[in-house]
């Protein structure tokens, strides 16, 4: 036999009724994440460089959402697709088909040039924004691609402020270097640098007495250091991949090739605090163009922070995706809008400032930020020092270097 209903149970059954109710109305504003591609080499022959690179846009995105997301969409979080480009042109152009199916609304990436300039024109068939982060060939961005845009600085800004100052810093030594002997790695990335150094050199009053490629990946630097015993030039001047930029300076260092300085432009390993931890004899002293970070800034000092409790290693790669990340932000934020056009127009009307970098505030013209800069960083007494510029510097440079062995 059952009983009327009491006013308790009418009540209960009132709440459980509006509670049912209620629950679409919450789900309904919950916002869908927005979904970003995260495109970097983590295997193959780059994925040293590629696993920092995508660990620093990964920190970042966190970092992002904790701040709320982008308020503008709801406090929509940004959700990470991750694609592996493999080191290969090829495989980063599949990628970005994948990423597009998945319906990514922008692509960050894929650290190497020779990849870049493959990935960076297959998005621009989807018109899918693409921020690249760390690739320094021009032409990435001298297409005319709309959909293209680089954070950091190229090959010719990197190369005219490493040029500069590596004549500021001869001529306060007394002009004690003439000779150079350039090595790189033979891909577009490497290849480019040292065409330009060749070119600019001897306009600076620098004889370069030799230029060797390698591959990449390359196992043995023995007999290029043999070439650069004979050859006895000043200065080394190298450009290459982390890997064998460590070899080829642990080489250096057991086949006793003294010179007056090892000068690196975009050293794969110079600015990279792993080789001056597990390798410090052979990295004492090494220059380098380079990226890297502002220390000053209380959110660089947060990233860095952020990045130690992940025992990920601070390096270059690592802060130029967790900063191109924020300009991405940034752009959804100010588009307030999914749509792919939308975030392209966001992206090329950017003045983002808030930062890690020591830039200027992120200003696109033709794809490039203008506001972008380098820094020459040395490893003194085992640590990684900025020597140029002087707003940023916190050591004087040692040059010559101390003759070794």
């Amino acid at each position: 036999m059952t009983g009327h209903p009491t006013r308790r149970t009418v009540l209960a059954g009132a709440a459980v009724a509006a509670g049912t109710l209620a629950a679409p109305a919450i789900v309904k504003a919950q916002q869908a994440p927005i979904r970003i591609g995260v495109l970097h080499p983590v295997t193959g022959a780059l994925a040293q460089s590629g696993t920092l690179c995508r660990a620093g846009a990964l920190l970042a995105i966190e970092h992002i959402n904790a701040a709320g997301g982008i308020k503008s969409l709801g406090g929509a979080r940004l959700e990470p697709v991750l694609a592996d480009a493999q080191s290969r042109p090829e495989a980063g152009v599949a990628e970005i088909d994948k990423l597009n199916e998945a319906g990514v609304v922008a692509v960050q990436g894929p650290f190497a040039s020779g990849i870049a300039l493959a990935t960076t024109q297959a998005a621009a068939r989807h018109n899918l924004a693409h921020l690249v982060d760390v690739g320094v060939v021009d032409t990435i961005v001298s297409r005319g691609l709309t959909n293209t845009f680089r954070f950091g600085p190229g090959f010719g800004a990197i190369t005219r402020m490493a040029l500069d100052n590596l004549v500021r810093l001869n001529d306060g030594a007394g002009k004690i270097a003439r000779t150079v002997m350039v090595i790189h790695e033979d891909s577009a990335f490497g290849a480019g640098m040292a065409k330009l150094m060749n070119d600019e050199l001897p306009k600076r009053g620098f004889e370069v007495v030799e230029t060797i490629s390698h591959p990449t990946p390359q196992r043995d630097f023995t007999n290029i250091a043999l070439r650069a015993r004979q050859a006895r030039p000043d200065l080394i001047i190298p450009s290459n991949y982390f890997n064998e930029f460590v070899l080829m300076a642990r080489t250096f260092q057991q086949q006793r090739v003294s010179v007056k300085g090892i000068y690196a432009v975009l050293g794969g390993a110079a600015s990279n605090i792993r080789f001056v931890r597990e390798h410090a004899e052979a990295a004492e002293n090494i220059m380098d163009c380079n990226h890297w970070y502002d220390p000053r800034k209380a959110q660089s000092q947060a990233f860095a922070a952020g990045l130690a409790t992940k025992n990920v290693d601070l390096t270059y790669e690592t802060m130029l995706n967790y900063a191109c990340m924020q300009v991405l932000a940034d752009a959804l934020e100010r588009a307030a809008s999914r749509d792919r056009g939308k975030v392209i127009e966001a992206l090329a009307s950017s003045t983002f400032a808030d930062h890690i970098m020591p830039y200027g505030p992120t200003k696109f013209e033709n794809g490039q930020n203008t506001g972008a800069q380098p820094v020459n960083t040395q490893v003194i007494k085992g640590r990684i020092e900025v020597i140029f510029p002087q707003a940023f510097a916190s050591a004087e440079p040692v040059f010559p270097m101390p003759p070794r062995g």
